[in-house]
Order: structure tokens, then C-alpha cells, then sequence
């Protein structure tokens, strides 16, 4: 009998943000693989699917729960798996009971028969999985968004095994490695919880010191500390929040109430122009050692191909002499001693990652605890042991919300934002080269709302949210529904798109939810578009 695979693009549109990736989905959709997108633009990606989900913005986890159901009620639960490797389930089975499909329809805008067809597909298949991105993660509720996709597969058991599990693509290069390095406030190197005392008593004896329990800010907390005279000072490294943060205009009073900021990149970013120090840094992919870690989890190295240019200077010899500076000696500003630390101090992850072992298996998934250790192909296969080695995996009860500003009579479309192929972030890098590929910013309309407006491609419209307005030439996209305007956020030197997005955040992430704000769109008498149009290309302040 011939095995059946299954893929779900949930809230990501890999064919144009993830490109490399999306070549091995195509690969399996050519083996004769399902591979149903859902998302509420009919994306690049969703033409490469057997059904093409069209959500209405926000109401992933009504979907989620209603296709549970529809699996719950069929039998086709993967009952052995969920006794021996989960928890809650029979509360998670009676949470999911008033999800019908009349309600998902109605909630979702996707039909009922196509959630059932979808459902019953990803319960049968052999092999199933779920990668979602930015359309999950950046909403106010991105947690839970998450939470419900995860109850899918521990429902199923399309978890810990080859070809199966949950896969949440980066969306830039070693996201995951910095995470895995603690690059979130609540967690040190290895995900170790910095509340834990027998983990702190680990670092505190290799730094000595005496590590305080407390859990720092996300950078929406830094924010919101800002505005409220708590934070002082900021240390941005690599990243340009004075483009890239929801509600750019607080984002802007927020930097500006700041005692000192101090920016290190590879570009005089936006940010950096408003910092009161800016320190050259070198390019981590082809100017420095190090480790890189991929969205499979495997570390390999990064190896130095060129010097710095003029005054700039690696990352590591930077943070060292601040330190020196400081009356703290953090060592050699080595790589391979700096990655050592890291195996000692987050041992059951990386210890057995030499450098040698690195470089000889062309890099190691972990957790790689020992040198005898080939690494773990599946994070999650200790779910299948019998007896089921460590915790159980919870089904989590998450309620659909929706997003948090709807559209109204004054702001009656709803605007997401979202990435373009040739594009990264917001244009720092990119903007400076040229590309076949590249288009300048618009704002793209389905064709029933530019008839409603009347208006054709290449008109000029304003766009304005409770927070802000910017100008935009029109494009009609018909990939797009009535009422759904899509912008990206790659040319913010000219259409500052995060003017508009709203800030309002994720209690747990502190993610923002940039993929759902109400506006209003008014059209721009042709007369006056060409000076609009120049007079929106300078930041509030400017």
C-alpha cells in the first residue's frame, strides 16, 4: 500500500520567505506529497497546493480546534500515543467539543467540507507536518496560535518521527542559533531556565558571580519601559527597531527618550543615525569564526573569509573590550574558546560539539550531550520510548480570539503585512542592490475594493490607522480578498508601512501583532500624488 504524506504551510508562505526550504516541499509535492496552505492571501506558495485555505486574519486556532474535532469524532486519534506521551487530553477532547465545523466556517471563512477533506488527510497520512512562520507568530495571541497547531500533532502523533513533527521556520539566518545561545530573557544558554538554582549555581561558578532570579524584558517590555521613564539606556546590536517595531511613531519617542544608545552593525541603520554611539562591526558570515545553527537544529561552523573593512571589528572583540572597560574580563575574544564555555555550561545540548567533530560530520543536531553522541535526527523521539523518557507533552486548551483591532465603520479594511522574495527586513541590506525582481512599495488591493475606490494600478491612495498615514501607489492583486490590503515593511525609508501597524502585543512572546490593523483607504487626486508621495518619504521628525 502506498504511504501518504502530508505538509501544512500554516501562516507562512515559504516560496517567497523561505525559498531554499521551499524546494524540498516542491521535491515532495513531486513524489505525490498533499501540501495544503493556509493563509489569507493566496500566496506564491498556496498555487503550489492541493487546497489553498483562506482564512480570515486571526482565526487559526478556531481552525485548528475545529479540525481536532473533526479527528476526535472520526476515530482517528492516535489513542496508544496520546496515553503514553501526553497529558490533558481528555479535557483538550471536551475544550475542542464546541468547534463544529459550522462554526469554523462561519469563524474561518474556509468551508466546512474542506476542513473536514484537510482534517481526515493529516490524521490518515503516514507522514505529516506543520511549519508555519510570521503569520502564526505576530499576533496577540501568538502563543497560543502555536499551542493549538502543536495539540494537532500530539493528537495524531505526527510528532518525533521521520517526515513528521512541527517545524517553525526562521525567518532569518540563526534565529535559532540565538536562541540557543539565550537570547531570550528568561532562558541562558541551552534553554535553561535562569530560575532554576541548580542552573544558576552552574554559571554562577564559572563567572563567579551570583546570578540574581529574575527573568529580564523582551523588547516590547523595553519598550514599554521607555515610555514609562523606567529604561535609560539601550545596546542594539545587529537589529534596526527604529524601522522594524510596530507604531513607529511611539517606537521614534521611545529611542528618543533614552539617556544613551549605543548601535553596533554592519550598516548605519536608521537606528544607528539616531544613536549617540555607533561601533563598525564585522559581517558574522564571512568576517568572523563561529557556529551557525539551521532551522534543523544542526550546528556547523562559520569560518573567516575576509578581514573587517577599515575600523570595523569582530562582534567578540567588541563586547571583550566593553568588558575590559567595564573591570570584566570575559577571556579571549576566541571563537572556538567561547563555543567550549558554551558545551561546558549547556552540556546536555552541546557537549559532545567539538570543533573537530563539527567539522568532520560537516556539522551536529543537538542535543549532542556526549562526544560518542551522533546527535538527534528528532528532537522529539523520546516520546515514543515505552516507558516514555521524561515529561509528558501537554495538550495546551487555547480559545479563538480573533485579532485585537477588527475593521469598523471609520477603518473599514484590514491590513497584513508580509515579506516579498527579493526583499529582506526593512531593506537595510538589500536596498542597497539592484534586482530584476524588485518592485518599489504599494499597496495591493483586491480588484472588487479598486472598483469600489475607483482606481487602477499604479494610482496613488493614502492608508491611515489610528496611529498613522502613509502614501502608496496601488496594485491589484488578485490574490487577495475583498476587504484585505497587504503591504511590506522592506522600504521604510519612503513608506514607513510600520506607521500604521498597531502595537498591541502577546502577553507571553511579547510579540506585536503586525499581521492585523483596521485602515482606511482614500484615494489621492492625481494632481496632488507626485507631492504626497515626496512629502511621505521622510520619517515623523524629519
Amino acid at each position: 500500500m502506498e504511504e501518504t504524506d502530508v505538509v501544512f504551510l500554516w501562516g507562512a508562505n515559504a516560496r517567497e520567505n523561505h525559498p531554499i526550504m521551499f524546494h524540498h516541499v516542491l521535491k515532495g509535492v513531486h513524489r505525490g506529497a498533499r501540501l495544503y496552505v493556509v493563509d489569507p492571501r493566496r500566496t506564491s506558495s498556496a498555487q503550489w497546493g492541493d487546497r489553498w485555505l483562506g482564512l480570515n486574519i486571526g482565526t487559526d486556532i478556531a481552525l485548528a480546534n475545529a479540525m481536532a474535532r473533526v479527528i476526535i469524532h472520526a476515530g482517528l486519534e492516535n489513542a496508544a500515543f496520546i496515553e503514553n506521551a501526553t497529558e490533558h487530553y481528555e479535557a483538550y477532547r471536551q475544550h475542542v467539543e464546541p468547534y463544529t465545523l459550522e462554526f469554523a466556517e462561519d469563524v474561518t471563512g474556509v468551508p466546512a467540507a474542506v476542513i473536514r477533506e484537510v482534517a481526515l488527510d493529516f490524521a490518515k497520512a503516514d507522514r505529516a507536518m506543520i511549519c508555519w512562520t510570521l503569520g502564526i507568530t505576530e499576533h496577540h495571541n501568538a502563543v497560543d496560535n502555536v499551542c493549538a497547531l502543536i495539540n494537532l500533532v500530539l493528537l495524531t502523533g505526527h510528532v518525533g518521527r521521520f517526515g513528521s513533527g512541527v517545524n517553525p521556520l526562521r525567518g532569518q539566518n540563526n534565529v535559532q542559533g540565538g536562541g540557543d545561545m539565550g537570547a531570550i530573557p528568561n532562558r541562558l544558554v541551552g534553554f535553561q531556565d535562569i530560575l532554576d538554582p541548580a542552573v544558576r549555581a552552574r554559571f554562577d561558578k564559572a563567572w563567579g558571580i551570583t546570578m540574581a532570579p529574575r527573568i529580564g524584558l523582551t523588547m516590547t517590555h523595553m519598550f514599554e519601559a521607555m515610555h514609562e521613564g523606567h529604561f535609560h539606556g539601550l545596546y542594539v546590536i545587529g537589529e534596526n527597531p527604529a524601522q522594524s517595531e510596530a507604531n513607529q511613531e511611539q517606537t521614534l519617542k521611545a529611542l528618543s527618550s533614552l539617556d544613551i544608545m549605543v548601535v553596533q552593525d554592519i550598516f548605519l541603520t536608521r537606528t544607528a543615525e539616531l544613536a549617540g554611539v555607533v561601533l563598525p562591526a564585522s559581517s558574522s558570515w564571512c568576517e568572523a569564526d563561529g557556529t551557525v545553527t539551521n532551522s534543523e537544529r544542526r550546528v556547523q561552523r562559520v569560518r573567516k573569509a575576509l578581514e573587517p573593512p577599515h575600523d570595523a571589528r569582530d562582534d567578540m572583540w567588541i563586547i571583550t573590550e566593553i568588558g575590559k572597560r567595564l573591570g570584566v574580563d570575559l577571556g579571549p575574544p576566541d571563537a572556538e574558546t567561547v563555543w567550549n564555555e558554551v558545551r561546558s555550561l549547556a552540556p546536555q545540548m552541546f557537549g559532545g560539539m567539538t570543533y573537530a567533530r563539527l567539522e568532520a560530520n560537516k556539522g551536529l543536531q543537538w542535543p549532542c550531550p556526549t562526544e560518542s553522541d551522533p546527535g538527534a535526527m528528532f528532537l522529539h523521539g523520546r516520546l515514543w520510548a515505552k516507558p516514555r523518557i521524561g515529561p509528558a507533552a501537554p495538550f495546551m486548551l487555547v480559545n479563538h480570539e480573533g485579532p485585537f483591532e477588527m475593521p469598523d465603520a471609520d477603518y473599514p479594511f484590514q491590513l497584513t503585512t508580509g515579506r516579498r522574495l527579493e526583499s529582506f527586513n526593512t531593506g537595510v541590506q538589500t536596498g542597497g542592490y539592484t534586482s530584476p525582481l524588485r518592485r518599489s512599495e504599494t499597496a495591493d488591493i483586491s480588484p472588487e475594493d479598486a472598483a469600489t475606490l475607483g482606481v487602477e494600478d499604479g494610482d496613488v491612495i493614502r492608508v491611515t490607522s489610528r496611529r498613522g498615514t502613509v502614501v502608496a501607489p496601488v496594485r491589484i492583486d488578485t490574490s487577495l480578498r475583498p476587504g484585505l490590503v497587504f503591504m511590506t515593511f522592506h522600504f521604510q525609508d519612503k513608506v514607513n508601512v510600520n506607521l500604521l501597524t498597531t502595537d498591541v502585543w502577546d502577553a507571553k512572546s511579547g510579540t506585536s501583532e503586525f499581521k492585523a490593523c483596521a485602515v482606511r483607504l482614500d484615494p489621492v487626486p492625481a494632481e496632488e500624488a507626485a507631492t504626497e508621495l515626496d512629502a511621505h518619504e521622510l520619517m515623523p521628525g524629519d
